[in-house]
């Protein structure tokens, strides 16, 4: 059973920054989710085993960053330049491969989540 846990989130001022950290029981492909009230659950990014391969939603290129540190088993998204539509729940998400779409239903395993809010 793979067990992961987020931290990190919080309350910000927009264009501010946070670091949501996810800590995995294992090394698996990777992936940030986030679901606001009301709205579906949807992808912001993922990552490879290695860390060599990253992928993101349009919606996040050039202000949030994906990335870990295998040594210490955690998967990290750097969010930067806040925006109050960032506001939601981030999860992360796990499963042995990268899937064919970034579906939710994809992933195997979640976390619990954590809330990230952005006030204007």
């Amino acid at each position: 059973q793979v067990q992961l846990v987020e931290s990190g989130g919080g309350l910000v001022q927009a264009g501010g920054s946070l670091r949501l950290s996810c800590a995995a029981s294992v090394q698996t492909f990777m992936a940030w989710f986030r679901q606001a009230p009301g709205n579906e659950r949807e992808f912001v990014a993922a990552i490879s085993w290695s860390g060599g391969s990253t992928y993101y939603a349009d919606f996040v290129k050039g202000r949030f960053t994906i990335s870990r540190d295998n040594a210490k088993y955690t998967v990290y998204l750097q969010m930067n330049s806040l925006k109050p539509e960032d506001t939601a729940a981030y999860y992360c998400a796990s499963r042995t491969l990268r899937p064919n779409t970034w579906n939710a239903a994809e992933f195997h395993y979640w976390g619990q989540g954590t809330q990230v809010t952005v006030s204007s």
